[in-house]
Protein backbone atom coordinates (compact mmCIF):
# COMPACT_ATOMS: atom_id res chain seq x y z
CA UNK A 1 0.00 0.00 0.00
CA UNK A 2 1.21 3.49 -0.74
CA UNK A 3 1.70 5.84 2.21
CA UNK A 4 2.54 9.52 2.30
CA UNK A 5 4.83 10.52 5.16
CA UNK A 6 4.30 14.24 5.77
CA UNK A 7 7.18 15.92 7.63
CA UNK A 8 6.10 18.81 9.87
CA UNK A 9 8.46 21.12 11.72
CA UNK A 10 8.58 24.54 13.29
CA UNK A 11 8.62 27.57 10.98
CA UNK A 12 11.91 28.68 12.60
CA UNK A 13 13.59 25.48 11.37
CA UNK A 14 12.60 26.14 7.76
CA UNK A 15 15.29 27.39 5.47
CA UNK A 16 18.10 26.78 7.95
CA UNK A 17 21.22 25.20 6.53
CA UNK A 18 21.75 21.57 7.56
CA UNK A 19 25.11 20.33 8.70
CA UNK A 20 26.96 17.74 6.64
CA UNK A 21 26.15 15.17 9.35
CA UNK A 22 22.42 15.95 9.19
CA UNK A 23 22.43 15.72 5.39
CA UNK A 24 24.23 12.38 5.69
CA UNK A 25 21.34 11.06 7.78
CA UNK A 26 18.83 12.14 5.10
CA UNK A 27 20.88 10.45 2.37
CA UNK A 28 21.12 7.29 4.49
CA UNK A 29 17.32 7.23 4.90
CA UNK A 30 16.85 7.76 1.15
CA UNK A 31 19.30 4.94 0.43
CA UNK A 32 17.52 2.56 2.81
CA UNK A 33 14.08 3.18 1.31
CA UNK A 34 15.49 2.71 -2.19
CA UNK A 35 17.33 -0.48 -1.19
CA UNK A 36 14.09 -1.88 0.30
CA UNK A 37 12.27 -1.06 -2.93
CA UNK A 38 9.62 1.08 -1.19
CA UNK A 39 10.73 4.54 -2.36
CA UNK A 40 8.38 6.21 -4.85
CA UNK A 41 9.19 9.87 -4.33
CA UNK A 42 10.17 12.43 -1.75
CA UNK A 43 10.91 16.13 -1.75
CA UNK A 44 11.70 18.99 0.56
CA UNK A 45 9.51 22.06 0.19
CA UNK A 46 10.48 25.72 0.07
CA UNK A 47 9.64 27.70 3.25
CA UNK A 48 5.98 28.35 3.96
CA UNK A 49 6.41 32.05 3.12
CA UNK A 50 6.70 31.02 -0.55
CA UNK A 51 3.27 29.34 -0.50
CA UNK A 52 0.28 30.61 -2.45
CA UNK A 53 -3.21 29.72 -1.27
CA UNK A 54 -6.06 29.43 -3.78
CA UNK A 55 -9.74 29.79 -2.84
CA UNK A 56 -12.98 30.18 -4.72
CA UNK A 57 -15.22 32.99 -3.44
CA UNK A 58 -18.55 33.58 -5.17
CA UNK A 59 -17.28 31.73 -8.25
CA UNK A 60 -14.08 33.76 -8.51
CA UNK A 61 -10.58 32.42 -7.89
CA UNK A 62 -8.78 34.38 -5.17
CA UNK A 63 -5.10 33.89 -4.36
CA UNK A 64 -3.29 34.82 -1.17
CA UNK A 65 0.44 34.90 -0.60
CA UNK A 66 1.48 32.56 2.17
CA UNK A 67 -0.19 29.64 3.94
CA UNK A 68 -3.90 29.20 4.52
CA UNK A 69 -3.63 29.58 8.30
CA UNK A 70 -1.13 30.41 11.01
CA UNK A 71 0.14 27.21 12.58
CA UNK A 72 2.78 26.10 15.05
CA UNK A 73 4.09 23.47 12.62
CA UNK A 74 4.45 23.67 8.87
CA UNK A 75 4.77 21.04 6.17
CA UNK A 76 8.44 20.88 5.20
CA UNK A 77 8.54 17.86 2.92
CA UNK A 78 7.20 14.41 2.23
CA UNK A 79 7.93 10.89 1.12
CA UNK A 80 5.66 8.56 -0.79
CA UNK A 81 6.54 4.96 0.02
CA UNK A 82 5.02 1.67 -1.10
CA UNK A 83 5.10 -0.26 2.20
CA UNK A 84 3.75 -3.72 2.89
CA UNK A 85 1.66 -2.34 5.77
CA UNK A 86 1.26 0.50 8.27
CA UNK A 87 3.81 -1.10 10.61
CA UNK A 88 6.53 -0.76 7.98
CA UNK A 89 5.49 2.85 7.31
CA UNK A 90 5.73 3.60 11.06
CA UNK A 91 9.12 1.92 11.28
CA UNK A 92 10.47 4.02 8.41
CA UNK A 93 8.91 7.24 9.73
CA UNK A 94 10.80 6.64 12.96
CA UNK A 95 14.04 6.71 10.99
CA UNK A 96 13.47 10.13 9.46
CA UNK A 97 16.07 12.39 11.03
CA UNK A 98 13.66 15.34 11.41
CA UNK A 99 11.47 13.42 13.86
CA UNK A 100 13.65 14.66 16.74
CA UNK A 101 12.34 18.21 16.27
CA UNK A 102 9.10 17.64 14.43
CA UNK A 103 6.37 15.14 13.68
CA UNK A 104 5.65 12.75 10.84
CA UNK A 105 2.05 12.24 9.75
CA UNK A 106 1.40 8.98 7.89
CA UNK A 107 -1.53 8.90 5.49
CA UNK A 108 -2.54 5.99 3.25
CA UNK A 109 -2.98 7.01 -0.38
CA UNK A 110 -6.24 6.14 -2.08
CA UNK A 111 -5.67 4.52 -5.43
CA UNK A 112 -8.49 4.83 -7.95
CA UNK A 113 -8.86 2.37 -10.77
CA UNK A 114 -10.39 4.03 -13.74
Amino acid sequence: MKYMLLIYGTPQAEGTQMSEEEMGKWWAFNSETQARGVFISGEALYPVQTATTVRRNDGKIVTTDGPFAETKEVLGGYYILNCKDLDEAIELAGKITAIDNSSIEIRPITEYNG
